[in-house]
Order: structure tokens, then sequence, then C-alpha cells
């Protein structure tokens, strides 16, 4: 052990000696990753033998010692490896002389937060609590959500040298058995150090992105949104030390929805969710076009003349907007890393002085600075976060294809788009079921809010074994 975990050498490995009935007791343990009191508690118990038991138990010692492990988990392991990965995971082993067996129990305290509202996702109504950093508190909220005895939580662990455990949660009798088996086997092939960076090297592993801008699985922080994928039959993958959860398989449509439309009534789910998708089309499209009616202002009919700079300003159009549109990020950028009382001062100095000055010095017409505003309101509205930074990345490029181009690069550019979401999979899943290929019910159901009650059937793109919700 002093080779293998380095004991006496490392100050957080935890190592105490015990005269157990003549013979050698050895406990292993990491000091930040147990619960102190419970330690405390085992040897005292262990130590009682040697009061209760006359050395003539000698022979029985391991049976005897099992018997006075007071925890509810406690299982035995037979080699050297096994016992290291688990004292590095934060379990405690006791070693007993002339055993060939030892005995890992589970008292892992991982320091950590309490579970509070996600601020990505946040809701007017609804549940307050999100996940963690803690893997075991994150499958007790989705446990808590469906107490289902079909409910499977399977443990993996990753990294050559991290052993970080990884969760695959499912509902047996509802997952597609074909999806889990080529989760878990992408999973055990993972060969790596170390993932550091969690659920976002496991995502990399898991679909194969490539260059491909668009998010392939789905993120979330809320453990309602994971159970309802959960019953709708995905598969959901939990990584320690990261309060997100990865979804598998979605769509693009998957990233486009919001737990706050399900939290009001179906009409006001619905009118949210036109909302939200008037704002996620403009962020893509409104600045393309409006670049076109600039360029090309015999295309506006007579009431909408009025759309286009008066004055063009010092700067062509094309480099303006690319300019306020790199300073919006600009501004996301510093507001990510902006201590919270500053980031509303700085605020209103980008909105009152940068942009005003700009305007006024001739650097940036008004209507610029009102347009790529609204783009980036819109992709604010995005919920998924993945979604909006691959949408800004494409709005980028259909502005210099329609001013290379003009209403011709408007279509090419628009054309490609719609090309490129078409042809991309996640996890052999088409990304945009059901417009391609064409489901007109799951198609309704994503252009409107439905009320539970008549959504009686799991969306078929998942393969579903039980295709219809029952009680």
């Amino acid at each position: 052990m002093e080779e293998r975990i380095g004991v006496k050498a490392s100050y957080d490995v935890g190592f105490r000696e015990l005269s157990i009935l003549k013979k050698k007791i050895h406990l292993y343990y990491l000091t930040g990753l147990v619960e102190t009191p419970i330690i405390v508690e085992l040897i005292k118990k262990v130590l009682e033998i040697n009061d209760l038991h006359s050395t003539s138990s000698k022979s029985k010692l391991f049976h005897v010692i099992e018997n006075h492990l007071v925890h509810q988990q406690v299982t035995k392991i037979t080699s050297m490896d096994e016992a290291v990965d688990q004292i590095l995971t934060g379990l405690v082993v006791i070693f007993v002389e002339g055993e060939s067996e030892a005995f890992v129990i589970d008292v892992r305290s991982y320091p950590g937060r309490t579970p509070q509202e996600p601020d990505t996702e946040k809701v007017v109504r609804g549940s307050r609590d999100g996940f963690t950093e803690n893997i075991v508190e994150n499958t007790a909220l989705a446990r808590r959500r469906i107490r289902d005895e079909r409910l499977r939580h399977e443990m993996l662990k990753v990294g050559e040298r991290s052993k970080t455990d990884i969760c695959i949660s499912y509902l047996k009798d509802v997952a597609d058995p074909g999806l889990v088996k080529l989760i878990k086997n992408e999973l055990k092939n993972i060969e790596v150090d170390g993932i550091s960076m969690a659920d976002k090297t496991i995502e990399e592993y898991l679909v194969h992105q490539g260059m491909n801008p668009f998010p392939l699985v789905r993120y979330t922080e809320r453990p309602d949104v994971a159970a309802a994928h959960l019953l709708e039959g995905h598969v959901i993958v939990l990584v320690d030390t990261s309060p997100s959860v990865i979804i598998t398989p979605t769509t693009f449509f998957h990233h486009v929805q919001h737990a706050e439309e399900y939290r009001q009534v179906p009409i006001i789910g619905t009118f949210i969710r036109w909302i939200r998708f008037l704002g996620i089309l403009s962020s893509v499209f409104l600045l393309p076009l409006w670049l076109v009616f600039v360029l090309e202002p015999n295309l506006l009919p007579e009431n909408l003349d009025f759309i286009g700079p008066n004055d063009e300003g010092n700067i062509p159009v094309v480099l303006q907007l690319i300019i306020a549109d790199i300073g919006i990020e600009f501004l996301r950028m510093a507001a990510i890393h902006t201590p919270t009382p500053l980031s509303t001062a700085m605020g209103l100095i980008a909105a009152v002085l940068i942009g005003q000055i700009a305007i006024d010095v001739g650097l940036f017409t008004a209507e610029v600075i009102l347009y790529v505003s609204i783009c980036a309101i819109g992709s604010f509205a995005t919920p998924s976060y993945e979604l909006s930074v691959a949408n800004k990345l494409s709005r980028v490029i259909l502005l210099v294809i329609t001013a290379m181009f003009g209403v011709n690069g408007l279509v090419i550019g628009f054309t490609l788009y719609l090309l490129l979401l078409a042809s991309t999979k996640s996890l052999n899943t088409p990304y945009l079921w059901p417009f391609i290929p064409f489901n007109a019910n799951a198609l309704m159901q994503i252009i409107f809010r439905v009320s539970v009650p008549i959504t009686k059937k799991r969306p078929s793109i998942v393969h579903p074994r039980n295709s219809y919700r029952q009680p």
C-alpha cells in the first residue's frame, strides 16, 4: 500500500493499524472523501471484539469482524487493484491478517454544494432543485421522480488515472436495448488518462462530432427534465463532478424546447414556444436578410422602403455587422468572467457609452446596432447554449456569403444550412426528425405544446420497447 497509494507520503491517505485477538487489522481511506464520525464508529465496533470474544474465536475472526461492521454497504474484494481503486474512490478498505479477502465499506462524503436551481434553466413556476457535482445525489434526484423498479443506474469507471464514475440511467422496459448497448460499448472503449472536463469529454468520445458545430447531445441540469426524457425512452449519462447530465439521443428540436413551456397551460406554452422559435430564426436569418435588402433595395415593396440605413457611414455595412456581432460576443465573454456586482455596470457602459459613441463617430449606423441587438436577444432566448453558439457561427457565414453573392448567396447559404442539419445524425438518429424524415403527429407536438393527457405515445425516434404511456 505504501507503493501503490503512497501511505505515509500522501497526507490525505488515512491508515490505522489495530490489533484484534492478536491479529493485525489494517484500515485505509482518504481523509477528504469519507465521513469521519462513521470511521470512528467502525473502529469502536471492531475494538469491542477484544472485549466480547476470546482468542478461541481467532480462527473465525474474519466473520466476527464482518458482523461488527455497522454499515449497510459492506462488500468483499479479492484483488489489490480493486482495493486501490475503491480507496481512491472514497471507500474504506479493511484488511485482516492471514485472509485473502478484504472488506470494502462505502462511507463516501464528497465535498460539494446543495441542490439549487440552475442559472441557465430557470422557470417561473416549478421545482428549484438542480443536479450537483455529486453523482450519488444526482441519481437520487432522478430516483425521487421515478420510483419505478425498472429504472436502472449502471455505474462504470472511465480514465486510467482519474477513474471517474459514470452512470448510465434508463428504464429497462422502455429504452431501446440497442441504444443502451451502443452507449455502454462507446464508454468502455474510452482509453484516456483522465476526463477532467467531465461530461464534455465523454460527449466527444460518444458522438464523434468532428467539425460539425451543432450539439449532438442535450445537456440539462434540471432533474425534472431528465426524468421526462427517461420516461420517453431516452438514455441519460451522468458524470461525477459535473452538474450537467447528457441526454441521448437528441434531435435539433430537443434543443429549442424549455421546461417553462410545460409549466404553463398548453395555449400559453404554445405562445411561449412560438415566440422562442421566432427569436431563434431571427438570430440566424435576420441579419443576412436585412443585408440583402441593403445591397438590393429594389427587392423591397414600396411600403417597406424605409428599411435600410439612410447614411451608410464610413465602413461598409457588412463589416459593420460583423464587427458589431464580434462586439456582442466580447460582451458575453466579459459578462461570464466579470463578478456579478460589476456585470450590470459593464452592460450599462457598453450600451450607453460604446454603442452611442460608435454611432456618433460614424463607425456604426443606428440600424446596424438595432438588428445586431435583436439577433443577440434571439441568441439569448435559445434554450441550448451550444445551439445558440452554433447558430451564431452559421449567421456569420451566411453574412459573408450574402455579401459576396447577394440574393443568390442567401439562398445558397440557407440551402447549405438545411443540408448540414438534414445530413447530421446523433447516435444513428436523424437530426431533423420529425421534419426529415417526416412524422406529422410528432411535428404537431413540436409546433404546439400539446396537453399531457393527449400525449399517449412515446416518441418513435428513440425506438421505445413500450410505445404507449401507461398508468
